[in-house]
């Protein structure tokens, strides 16, 4: 592969401050911190590679908008869980230090330096972006420089749609400081009585929010847009009659999202959760983002009130705040700025086959599902669709941790058709705690056996095990996956599936399910190895038959794909196989402690993340094991939260079909001359750019892929075509 180098792709305001000196050579203590890379600052990093996207000429223009936002909302959310994490560990007096030689209060003040400089770029970026869009007809523009008839027309849609949401909030001896909610944009308002000299101060809430008002204001039916909060700063003369408006300028804080009380003194699991919630409405705030240029007292005083070190958490905002509302543009239909449209495709063997989904799983075996490049909706919903109306279904048993209405309802309707419906909702699922809550009572309300897990495990699985009367015997169905049981994201996340009927993989599935709504976990499984209990343990045991068969015949390889790799006993286990000769690929989507290309340490280990229009999410686990080959999907990332306190599954995929087709997902991603960036020894990441602008990366080729499958099929010409797909990947890697 003939690859340049774009020097202006390459511009990483963040590189210099995220580069880690390299080892010195020969460097293999096990307990060297300088072996291991930060959790918080590879987690940046992965976002300055998405930030990456959004300056790309490459991307279409709406979708750079569309990265900006996402950036915007990563660090919002980074800021709730991670910093927020790291100062309660501070408040706490905690000093020790990670596993790569940090304190907290090292990581927080590193991370405030990388963010800084993060957002200056994504401002950069921002105004780049604009700029050219403008020349397509799309504007974010000031009110004030507007036509006079548009301002009035602006004026009058304030007046009947806005102003009746809006209540000031008087600051002074009678007004105590009022509460700022987590996330929400404010504007604070000086003014003065006529005439007068002494200032009053005020605070305004800016009502956005998808079912009332959004952020960006569309004028005139043409794609120009104002912000509501412009909007609200032209008027202020309607909220506040007769005075004087000093000054006007916006502010916007983040609270902290780790709010966890003790489980051991909860009497209900729900109840706690909910108390988590309204405690989490009222937490601590760990950042103060204010309007560039504010008043250096106004500045003071918020930090003040809000119990902030001005110094370290405040963050001044040059431009447009609160960046995540970008989504709102990003969304335009115009086809010309925007990824050719995708529409997920069928899966070939269910694509034209409309009998029970049961016997095809039986009469062909397994099937792999891949998300987003086939449908969701006729593959996984089809199997729960199928087993709430096939009347010889007689159980279902599902984990659910992220779900939408539409699985819901099918639960509810076997529930109704009389068959035994079990359900784990994870409650505790971050984020998404209210929603589930919600769905369990439903649920519980149509008769559907509902329970919350084991007490202090969260439950990641992705499973649903389904017992129906075949002839005249029982068997079990399952669907095993990587990511959550969402249609939503099922179409923007990378995941796959596996349905089957393995008798061995059912009764495992049987009694995970029976500890998950029991009591004891059994000693051991057949096929799937869970966490906490089996999973770690046996990946380690895996590694180390690894090196032990690279030690006899040379031919150690192993790959693993996951979103993180954080575990510092993996890692370990990962350093000592490559030392070993042991060949590691390892494409891991955001934070990585493992550094590849240590000299006599990491030689023979590579680290690919790949950033494309989707979301990496699936997990691929590989071992030749002596030509003797493993192959596992998932729900668990290598990090010691999912191994050690989660409930998680992964599951051996035997077909020799299936382990085609992950072996050609792992080639396309290892030789995507687009989308795929290699981590350096010193941490940082360089981005590969082919010769020709008009290669596609892995997500494009696996789109092609699955659409040349599918038509493949219907002319019972797939198992050459894959065959054909897996030699031509399989010769492009031995090319580099």
């Amino acid at each position: 592969m003939t690859e340049t180098q774009d020097p202006v792709s390459q511009v990483d305001p963040t590189k210099a401050i995220l580069s880690s000196p390299v080892p010195a050579q020969g460097a293999t203590d096990p307990d060297d911190p300088a072996l291991y890379l930060n959790r918080e600052l590879t987690w940046l990093q992965f976002n300055q590679r998405v930030l990456n996207e959004a300056a790309d000429p490459r991307t279409p223009l709406l979708e750079r908008v569309k990265f900006i936002a996402i950036v915007s909302n990563n660090l919002d959310e980074f800021f709730m869980k991670r910093i927020g994490g790291l100062k309660q560990q501070i408040a706490a007096g905690i000093h020790s230090t990670t596993v790569d030689g940090r304190t907290p209060q090292q990581q927080v003040q590193e991370c405030h330096t990388v963010i800084r400089a993060m957002q200056a770029e994504q401002r950069r970026i921002f105004d780049e972006v604009m700029a050219l869009l403008e020349t397509h007809g799309i504007r974010l523009v000031q009110i004030a420089d507007l036509p006079e008839g548009t301002r009035a027309r602006l004026r009058e849609q304030f007046r009947t749609d806005i102003f009746p949401m809006i209540t000031p909030l008087a600051m002074d001896p009678a007004h105590p400081f009022p509460f700022i909610s987590n996330l929400a944009l404010n504007l604070l308002v000086t003014l003065r009585f006529p005439g007068g000299q002494e200032t009053y101060m005020a605070r305004i809430k800016v009502p956005v929010s998808k079912d009332v008002s959004k952020r960006l204001i569309q004028v005139d039916e043409v794609n120009t847009f104002v912000t509501l909060d412009d909007l609200i700063a032209t008027n202020l003369d309607m909220l506040f009659p007769g005075m004087e408006i000093a000054s006007c300028q916006r502010f916007r804080v983040t609270r902290n999202a780790i709010v966890e009380p003790a489980e051991e003194a909860a009497n209900d699991l729900l109840e706690l959760i909910e108390t988590e919630l309204r405690e989490r409405h009222f937490a601590p705030i760990v950042r103060l983002e204010v309007q560039q240029g504010m008043n250096p007292t106004h500045r003071g005083m918020l930090a003040a009130e809000l119990g902030l070190n001005e110094e370290r958490d405040v963050y001044e905002v040059e431009g447009l705040m609160a960046m995540r509302d970008l989504f709102e543009l990003a969304t335009l239909e115009i086809p010309e700025l925007r990824d050719s449209p995708h529409r997920p495709v069928d899966h070939p063997l269910l694509a034209n086959d409309q009998r029970n989904i049961f016997h095809i799983i039986r009469e062909n075996g397994p099937l792999l599902l891949q998300h987003p490049y086939e449908s969701f909706s006729t593959t996984v919903e089809r199997f729960l669709r199928t087993a709430a109306e096939d009347p010889k279904v007689l159980a279902i048993k599902m984990t659910l941790y992220r779900t939408s209405g539409s699985m819901l309802e099918w639960l509810v309707k076997a529930a109704r058709n009389g068959k035994q419906v079990a359900v784990l909702v994870e409650i505790k699922a971050r984020f998404d705690e209210a929603a589930n809550i919600a769905w369990a009572r439903r649920l519980e309300a149509e008769g559907v056996h509902v329970t919350y897990g084991v007490l202090g495990l969260k439950t990641h699985s992705k499973l649903i095990l389904v017992v129906r009367r075949d002839y005249s015997q029982l068997r079990r169905y399952y669907h095993i996956g990587t990511g959550n049981y969402h249609p939503g994201t099922a179409k923007l996340y990378t995941d796959l599936g596996m349905l089957g009927s393995d008798e061995a993989i059912g009764q495992d599935l049987t009694e995970l399910f029976n500890y998950l709504t029991g009591y004891s976990p059994p000693p051991s499984y057949r096929k799937i190895l869970p966490a906490p209990y089996t999973l770690k343990r046996g990946i380690l045991a895996k590694i180390q038959r690894e090196i032990e068969h690279h030690e006899k015949n040379g031919d150690g390889h192993i790959q693993m794909k996951m979103n993180a790799l954080e575990d510092v006993d993996l890692t370990r286990a990962l350093y000592k196989a490559s030392r070993a000769g042991v060949k590691v690929d390892l494409i891991i989507r955001d934070t990585c402690r493992f550094r590849p290309g240590l000299p006599s340490l990491s030689e023979t280990a590579r680290v690919v993340s790949i950033v494309g229009r989707f979301l990496e999410h699936a997990r691929i686990l590989y071992f030749r094991n002596g030509g003797d080959e493993e192959y596992y999907i998932g729900s668990a990332d290598m990090m010691r939260r999912n191994l050690e306190s989660r409930v998680e599954v992964h599951a051996p995929v035997e077909h020799p079909a299936l382990r085609q087709e992950l072996r050609l997902i792992l080639d396309v991603q290892l030789s995507d001359p687009r989308s795929a960036w290699d981590m350096q020894p010193d941490g940082t990441y360089v981005q590969r750019r082919p010769a020709d602008d008009s290669a596609k990366g892995a997500q494009e080729t696996l789109i092609a892929v699955a659409e040349r499958r599918l038509s493949a099929s219907s002319k019972h010409k797939e198992k050459n075509f894959r065959s054909r797909l897996l030699n031509h990947f399989q010769r492009r890697l031995k090319a580099e």
